[in-house]
């Protein structure tokens, strides 16, 4: 069995010799590469193209999540972990935005940071549960969206979603369970699951957080008001 390939990248090296310990105690990972820096960590991505990366957000020159914006860019399917202060909000959206995997705070235990890793391994994002477990973040993260569907929503902008997608799509970010839409739009229960799976296989993503980052950084949904009327936004 092939192991998956990472790169680490921390300003200290006591704190990649730790990672370095850990990880060379596993048998799924291995590590190809590690960098002090920014600009050296775009650099070995280039040159080793690892499976995953775990950094950590401050770092010397360019900051963890610049480059993890330039790495995405350049090598879409690595998944990028990021070690941060996990009550920086900001950082937070910056880094949904930059397509980030995982954003962990950096007094994580091992099994548990390890635990984060197998997900993106396995090509979920964690960062979602983040969002959906703190209404702070949540409403940061909607908030900055809101913003920016602001200053592109005069673009017209393709999107592979059909008009009623994009209805119940709209009506998930802000915050509403399967049957408030249902009720909303006056179809059934299960043909509201069907729009969101197919809302989830037409852009490629695995799960109601995710598809709405993605269609509000391409500009395809508006978030809207929500009334208060909704429990959860992970009602079925």
């Amino acid at each position: 069995m092939n192991k998956t390939t990472l790169v680490l990248v921390h300003a200290h090296t006591i704190f990649r010799e730790g990672l370095r310990y850990h990880f060379n105690n596993t048998t799924a990972y291995k590590i190809v590469g590690e960098a002090s820096n920014g600009q050296q960590a775009i650099r070995l991505v280039d040159y080793c193209n690892p499976d995953l990366i775990v950094m950590d957000v401050d770092l010397p020159g360019i900051n963890g999540i610049e480059v993890a914006r330039a790495v995405k860019q350049n090598h879409p399917n690595i998944g990028v972990v990021l070690l941060s202060d996990i009550n920086d909000r900001e950082g937070i959206v910056k880094s949904i935005r930059a397509g980030v995997a995982a954003y962990i705070s950096r007094t994580i235990g091992w099994e548990e940071m390890l635990h984060v890793i197998n997900q993106v391994r396995s090509g979920q994002y964690p960062i979602n549960e983040l969002v959906l477990n703190d209404a702070a973040v949540a409403s940061a993260v909607l908030n900055a969206f809101r913003q920016l569907t602001m200053d592109t929503q005069a673009e017209q902008v393709y999107s592979p979603m059909s008009p009623r997608e994009i209805e119940v799509l709209e009506l998930v970010a802000a915050g509403h369970t399967n049957k408030e839409i249902a009720l909303r739009l006056e179809i059934s229960n299960q043909t509201v699951k069907n729009h969101i799976s197919s809302i989830l296989r037409k852009l490629a993503v695995n799960d109601r957080t995710q598809a709405v980052v993605y269609a509000l950084q391409r500009g395809w949904i508006r978030v809207l008001p929500n009334d208060g009327s909704s429990e959860s936004t992970q009602g079925a």
